[in-house]
């Protein structure tokens, strides 16, 4: 296991981390593909994201729609199983990851990826919407198989000429298996935890249970599938979005020095919460990028897959609705995450917290100097510590630190009235007293991340236990929708690799896939998701870059025509 999580992390490396090296930063070349990509379709389309913004919105509430046009579901259920892929954990917990490497700035480079995500995900939707397939169904076609067909794969090969098809089978190859782990595998995960650790249920109960339920959504195919994301998106959405509304509200004098610090910190950052590069501009603007990249997928050619299911004749009125998906993602459900963890204090905030030798959470630190470290490094042999403090500091130091925050002091107990003194040996995950007796955890003051970040917040921002079970909520609401929606991604590659019969045989590995997710450990199930998520997006651009002439060639034909108004 220990190979094989060296040889993802590799890949990842090469994948997310290598690029361009600006002083001692380096902005890797996916993020710069995408924001490159992003400002070239928004110029070339005429800045259609904001010209058109609010016909997106006519469309979505089906005033245009016509039951007769070919297609699965509708505008709104397209949209809706599209969201219920990006609007998720990465709202929950992207948002809190990138606070804590980039500080508050990070939300407004979050909100630069969004406004130019919006023009690519126009631009991969509407080629998506043109190239599909679509299949004239007989009196015996199964519900499960689907009558449509689209995404990448498909203007890659139709678009840009059979010479091109083994780019396409790549693109369908890499993210079939993304759609695995990422969109599965992890979402089952996140749900099983959360149950363990909030209510005790065994991991192989909710995974059953999960299971269950995504089984039966998605063997309907992808008419029931738009039916129960147009219900369940919505649903999750309101149910967050009411309670970050609710600490807004309490606390409106804070939301417009917390703007205000956003877009300051976003030019002349201090640190982040890990003391990354003390406050380098170049760290606050690429964790913001990747985060936001992350969170709406625009570019990464998945929600184009989607989107090709709508029921519609005019490739460019859903291209028109998909541009709405950034907006609604990073725009107002992020910002709305961002606000209530930074008016609540719990960014940057360190709280009493059981360290486990074995936790996730924990890593280690090479000090450098003025505050600065340098991350992942090796465990020394044994840390000392005397009256709780370690004994060795300063530069050249290895710190044990958890969630990569280095710890000051450490204790027996939870109620910090007890500083350790002895020594603690990572490779045996214990820590010894100087009396010999041995502790598997210890206890300090360290930042939540992710969604603990997320949780801690609107536990602060809401009376009682509200905001915990808020947040709960839409995680295992957020997982489950994530899932159903990714199981269509990845059928709809096996069907473009192997034709009808591999559709019904991936959507029930899927479901197994989904049960083996939430009963085992997944922590290399997240780097080789990382590392395909951003394989496919290099063949996904380069396409809908290509196409670019055919894509304004069907716009302005779209806009001059007007089809909406006959």
């Amino acid at each position: 296991m220990n190979t094989l999580q060296q040889i993802a992390e590799t890949l990842e490396s090469w994948v997310w981390t290598s690029g361009i090296s600006i002083g001692e930063e380096t902005f890797p070349f996916v993020v710069i593909l995408l924001l490159g990509a992003g400002l070239y379709f928004t110029l070339r389309l005429g800045f259609i994201q904001v010209r058109r913004l609010g016909h997106g919105i006519a469309v979505v509430t089906g005033r245009y729609d016509d039951p007769d046009d070919a297609g699965d579901v509708t505008h709104f259920q397209a949209l809706s199983t599209a969201l219920s892929a990006t609007v998720g954990i990465g709202n929950i917990a992207g948002v809190a990851i990138a606070l804590h490497w980039g500080g508050p700035g990070a939300l407004f480079w979050m909100w630069v990826t969004a406004v130019l995500g919006m023009a690519t995900k126009f631009a991969e939707v509407t080629l998506a919407q043109y190239y599909r397939e679509v299949k004239d169904p007989g009196p015996d076609h199964p519900a499960w198989e689907g009558t449509v067909s689209g995404g990448p794969m498909y203007y890659i090969e139709k678009g840009l000429g059979k010479r091109w098809k083994p780019l396409a089978v790549f693109f369908a190859v890499g993210l079939g298996i993304a759609a695995f782990l990422t969109g599965n595998g992890i979402q089952a995960n996140t749900v099983a935890d959360v149950m363990r650790d909030e209510f005790s249920v065994p991991l192989w109960i909710s995974g059953l249970f999960t299971a269950s339920v995504l089984a039966a959504v998605i063997l309907g195919g992808i008419s029931r599938i738009g039916r129960v994301t147009g219900i369940l998106a919505p649903a999750m959405a309101t149910v967050y979005v009411a309670g970050a509304l609710v600490i807004l509200i309490m606390n409106w004098d804070q939301v417009l020095p917390s703007l205000a610090l956003i877009v300051t910190e976003a030019f002349n950052p201090s640190a982040g919460v890990a003391g990354v590069g003390v406050g380098a501009f170049l760290v606050t603007l690429m964790w913001g990028a990747r985060r936001g990249l992350f969170s709406n997928e625009a570019g990464m050619g998945s929600a184009p897959i989607a989107h090709a299911a709508a029921r519609t004749d005019e490739p460019v009125s859903e291209g028109v609705v998909a541009l709405l998906e950034p907006f609604i993602d990073t725009i107002l459900v992020c910002t709305m995450t961002a606000l209530v963890i930074i008016i609540t204090g719990a960014w940057g905030d360190r709280i009493e917290t059981e360290l486990a030798f074995t936790g996730g959470h924990m890593s280690y630190l090479e000090e450098l100097d003025e505050g600065r470290f340098s991350f992942y490094v090796s465990a020394p042999e044994e840390i000392e510590i005397v009256d709780g403090v370690p004994t060795e500091t300063g530069p050249g130091a290895r710190r044990l630190a958890w969630n990569e925050v280095a710890i000051d002091t450490f204790y027996v107990d939870a109620g910090l009235s007890v500083p350790f003194t002895g020594t603690i040996l990572p490779g045996e995950n214990v820590a010894v007293g100087e009396d010999g007796t041995e502790y598997p955890a210890l206890h300090g003051l360290a930042p939540r991340n992710a969604a603990p970040l997320t949780m801690l917040a609107f536990q602060r921002g809401l009376p009682g236990d509200w905001g915990q079970y808020i947040v709960i909520l839409t995680v295992l609401l957020f997982a489950v929708s994530t899932a159903i929606a990714w199981s269509y991604y990845g059928d709809r590659c096996a069907y473009y690799l192997f034709g009808t019969r591999a559709v019904l045989p991936y959507k029930l590995v899927f479901v197994g896939m989904h049960f083996l997710g939430a009963v085992v450990p997944l922590s290399v199930a997240w780097t080789i998701g990382d590392v395909f998520l951003g394989i496919v997006i290099i063949p996904n651009l380069i396409a809908v870059i290509l196409l670019t002439p055919k894509l304004r060639e069907i716009t302005r034909d779209y806009f001059s025509r007007q089809p909406w108004r006959s």
